[in-house]
């Protein structure tokens, strides 16, 4: 368990403990894959159980998390999820985007999902379950870097060069891994979308390509996790091509 607490420093013009404190609090959830007590929360946070008690109340109260009944253990809600869902940009690009995933998951028996950048992660907004018996799913609200997916690859390859270069200052990398980086984003914009052999799933092949806005930059990146295996029904060379129909299908173009 751990966490990497953003707390003020000495000579902060503009520090707010309480809301920091709150903060951390969220993000510590958001990393943990199972439910926390208050105690592990405040030693998590290097504070007193004290210290936090109003703060995990208040979040409560506001729906940012939730206790269970029963252990009286805490976990992450989907209020944030939900807030940054009701933005109209995200909203009807997730709207937009439900079709053209149902289609390519029918056509390809393949999952599928959609992610934005979110600072020097990738998160997804939409997923498609595939129609087989047998497939890969991402949560939707999961996040992940932005230098080691294809997700990320792809939507750094087509972003406008200044944001890219951000958010590769941002990513702090060594040497070695922002060598691999620029390789990588060299490759897809060669080839127009993303492909990385996915180092956590074994027989899983990333593939992403952009959605694009009116002025070509990428604003989501729509991935499939292929599933390498005698159940794939569709080779990755036809799974390609439906990604692109459905990419541009998404970003409100014709094929």
């Amino acid at each position: 368990m751990s966490v990497q607490q953003r707390t003020s420093q000495p000579g902060d013009k503009y520090a707010s403990p309480a809301l920091e404190k709150g903060l951390d609090v969220l993000e510590l959830l958001a990393n943990e894959a199972t439910p926390l007590a208050q105690s592990q929360i405040a030693a998590a946070l290097g504070r007193s159980v004290g210290e936090i008690f109003r703060v995990l109340q208040t979040l409560e109260r506001r729906g940012y998390i939730v206790r269970d009944a029963d252990s009286g253990l805490y976990l992450l809600s989907t209020r944030l999820l939900d807030l940054a869902g009701r933005q109209p940009s995200l909203r009807a690009l997730v709207l937009r985007a439900a079709g053209p995933m149902s289609r390519l998951a029918e056509a390809t028996a393949q999952s599928c999902n959609l992610a934005v950048i979110d600072g020097v992660h990738v998160r997804v907004i939409a997923q498609q379950e595939s129609p087989s018996d047998f497939g890969f799913r991402v949560r939707v609200g999961a996040a992940f870097p932005a230098d080691t997916t294809a997700t990320g690859v792809a939507l750094l390859a087509f972003c406008a060069a200044d944001r890219r270069a951000s958010i590769v200052s941002d990513l702090q990398l060594g040497k070695a891994d922002a060598d691999t980086l620029a390789r990588r984003i060299h490759s897809a914009q060669q080839d127009g979308f993303a492909q990385i052999t996915d180092a956590r799933q074994p027989g899983i092949l990333d593939l992403a390509f952009p959605v694009s806005d009116a002025d070509g930059s990428a604003v989501a990146a729509l991935t499939v996790p292929y599933v390498a295996t005698t159940y794939s029904a569709v080779d990755a060379a036809a799974v390609v091509d439906a990604m692109r129909v459905a990419a541009t299908e998404i970003a409100g173009a014709k094929p």
